[in-house]
């Protein structure tokens, strides 16, 4: 493991504040705080010593949070934690518990059947809404559906399918029944959606015709016919016409009336499986269940996104991401959910920020390379159209620079918290993000979540002091935690892939510097280090130095370690704008950046032209595949080229091995 501390002399030190709460900010975390002190004797002064018992008594918190919260047990749980253990792994959660998750998603449908639960926005057809009592409808009927198709508790349901109402009801359809969900967007390749498919052996398949990309309609036809001929589980398919070029069979499979109902399941009965990217070997089929799903995502969108029933809710992503489940979980906590699939680039950036205007969007998240493509492309949609309802721009799948904070402070508005936050699908969650009632500091993410014991370790597996990066690991269990992989019967793979490291803890594979007053920063994945002479140097501030230069359109960097020389080789690689050349002048202005902006231990030895950095399709740079590819691994062993935003991103890396 390389060295993980960074010399006393380059503590990372704090940005500036760029928000500030107001009276009203926090609407549920003031509530959760005067519940507790009414029905728990606990006089918690504000966020910090809330998030201090959060997880110094996980039992008395989450069984406060799922009082509070509201969550509908079929059968209570005898307790929070099974014989009160925080083993790590090994935790059991809310042991004889049973509930659903489809049950909470659609609780409001009971109150206010009209109110508005779903808007659905989209390049290939007409804005739609559906209401609470349409959408508990649809679902029933959709359920009635899957069980004339022979989906039973259990069995996999799978769609080939971007983010739209569709999809969105057949997943709760299958979670009301306890039928296991997956999903892989149609921008996927045949490869892609096969190797996670063939993992998890669905039988029943939902894919779209086609889809449009902006400008462009994609049909998808052949792909839907490959994967049924090669995911022989696979006994019936569902059609659905998005594109308007196949059939329909979206409207047989809800043609008969059935009432809501939902079966009581255990708390960790398999409510899908998410996948990793699959860009260092297979998927990853990670499992998780209807009890953690339910609980983690109830507390985070109400006590850090600030949620109530009726706010407006929208996350840009794919169904083949992490996010689309959490933003679905909007439900939860009665929002409305707002859903777009598209080129959020198209006609050009303004357009989620005029999606976030017209809807009247409360919460607006993207990804952090988003923010700072419109920060670089001069945009100002603050001035341009009225976000006077925002109050939160949520920012993951990277770090976000500090210039991305204040670009949001002074171009979508000074009332707009940024939360970023940081997790992963592993968990489907963050461990750190905003909290509605604190500060924000340019640059750092505010606390770690409630119930998240998120520590800094340094190489020697010791806590690190405030300040100073470390590898970043959770001391606690967390019910959101997998319940296993899919096919891992003996938990083997899952222990490797996460406890093994530093025993007694999840390790993430990120770095972290903790602050003293918790606030913190997240610098990039620990697996593609740039360790220079011993010290550790983090992509996150790189990039963001080099991509501010306006002949840089995206960057990536590696460093490949020598045996004969023991500071390696430090490799840049840069896609350039239109019109740009990558002569000496540039390589100078590069180094000279680099060297005034972070240290002269991040000078590249080289800067290479690239035709496009490579990226999976929620937008994060594959440095350890392009790593690999250089010692001579070949692209195929590394990635599967149809999870990428652009499959032949990787193909120069491969001739670039190949010459040298």
């Amino acid at each position: 493991m390389p060295s993980t501390t960074i010399p006393a002399g380059d503590a990372t030190p704090r940005g500036e504040v760029v928000w500030e709460p107001v009276p009203g900010d926090g609407r549920n975390l003031r509530a959760f705080l005067a519940w507790l002190a009414e029905h728990r004797a606990l006089d918690l002064a504000g966020y910090d010593e809330l998030w201090a018992w959060s997880v110094a008594d996980l039992e008395g918190f989450w069984s406060a949070l799922t009082e509070w919260s509201g969550v509908r047990w079929h059968e209570r749980p005898a307790r929070v934690l099974a014989d009160g253990e925080r083993t790590l792994p090994g935790a059991r959660w809310f042991p004889g518990g049973s509930l659903n998750y489809a049950e909470h998603a659609l609780s409001r449908a009971a109150v206010d059947p009209d109110g508005v639960a779903v808007v659905a926005r989209s390049q290939t057809r007409p804005r739609t809404e559906l209401t609470w009592g349409e959408l508990a409808d649809r679902v029933a009927r959709c359920r009635a559906g899957l069980e004339r198709a022979g989906v039973r508790r259990g069995d996999r349901v799978a769609a080939f399918a971007p983010n739209i109402p569709e999809t969105l009801v057949a997943f709760l359809a299958s979670a009301s029944l306890g039928a296991v969900w997956a999903s892989c967007p149609p921008e996927f390749g045949l490869r892609a959606v096969v190797d996670r498919l063939t993992q998890i052996e669905p039988a029943v398949l939902l894919a779209v015709d086609g889809y449009r990309y902006g400008s462009r309609d994609l049909d998808r036809r052949e792909e839907v016919a490959a994967i049924v001929a090669a995911v022989p589980s696979i006994r019936h398919v569902v059609p659905l016409r998005y594109l308007g070029t196949g059939d329909d069979g979206w409207h047989d499979l809800l043609a008969e009336p059935a009432r809501p109902a939902f079966e009581a399941l255990p708390v960790d009965h398999p409510l899908y499986v998410l996948f990793s990217s699959g860009t260092t070997g297979l998927p990853k089929p990670i499992v998780h269940g209807h009890g953690g799903i339910t609980v983690e995502h109830r507390k985070v969108l109400s006590l850090h996104h600030d949620l109530v029933p009726g706010d407006r809710f929208s996350w840009f992503t794919t169904t083949g991401w992490m996010m689309w489940n959490y933003l679905l979980s909007g439900l939860l906590v009665g929002a409305t959910v707002t859903l777009f699939d598209g080129d959020p680039a198209w006609p050009d950036l303004s357009a989620l920020w005029s999606l976030a205007a017209e809807e009247h969007l409360d919460v607006l998240g993207v990804s952090a390379p988003f923010l700072m493509g419109c920060r670089k492309a001069g945009l100002a949609p603050g001035a341009e159209v009225d976000l006077r309802a925002l109050r939160s721009v949520g920012s993951t799948g990277a770090p976000l620079p500090a210039a991305g904070y204040r670009w949001v402070r002074d171009a979508v508005g000074s009332h707009v918290q940024v939360n970023s936050i940081s997790g992963g699908t592993d968990v489907c969650t963050a461990f750190v993000g905003g909290v509605p009632t604190l500060p924000v500091r340019a640059g750092e993410i505010q606390r770690p979540l409630l119930g998240c014991d998120v520590r800094a370790l340094d190489d020697a597996g010791r806590p690190c002091p405030p300040g100073i990066t470390g590898e970043l690991v959770i001391a606690a269990p967390m019910p959101s935690m997998p319940i296993g992989f899919w096919g891992d019967d003996d938990g083997s793979r899952l222990r490797a892939a996460y406890f093994e490291a530093n025993p007694g803890t999840w390790t993430h594979g990120d770095w972290i510097t903790c602050f003293e007053d918790h606030g913190c920063t997240v610098t990039g994945r620990s697996d593609a280090t740039l360790n220079r002479g011993g010290v550790r140097l983090g992509t996150s501030d790189f990039y963001a130095v080099v991509e501010a230069l306006p002949e840089v359109s995206d960057s990536l960097v590696v460093h490949l370690e020598r045996d004969e020389d023991p500071m390696g080789e430090l490799v840049l690689f840069v896609s350039l704008a239109e019109g740009a050349t990558l002569d000496d002048e540039l390589r100078g202005r590069i180094a000279t950046a680099l060297r005034t902006e972070l240290s002269p231990r991040h000078v590249p030895d080289r800067v290479e032209a690239v035709p496009a950095v490579p990226r999976t399709l929620s937008g994060k740079k594959l440095e350890v595949p392009v790593k690999r590819i250089l010692k001579g691994a070949r692209v195929d062993d590394v990635a599967a080229r149809g999870s990428l935003a652009d499959p032949g991103s990787l193909d120069h890396f491969e001739r670039l091995a190949g010459g040298a």
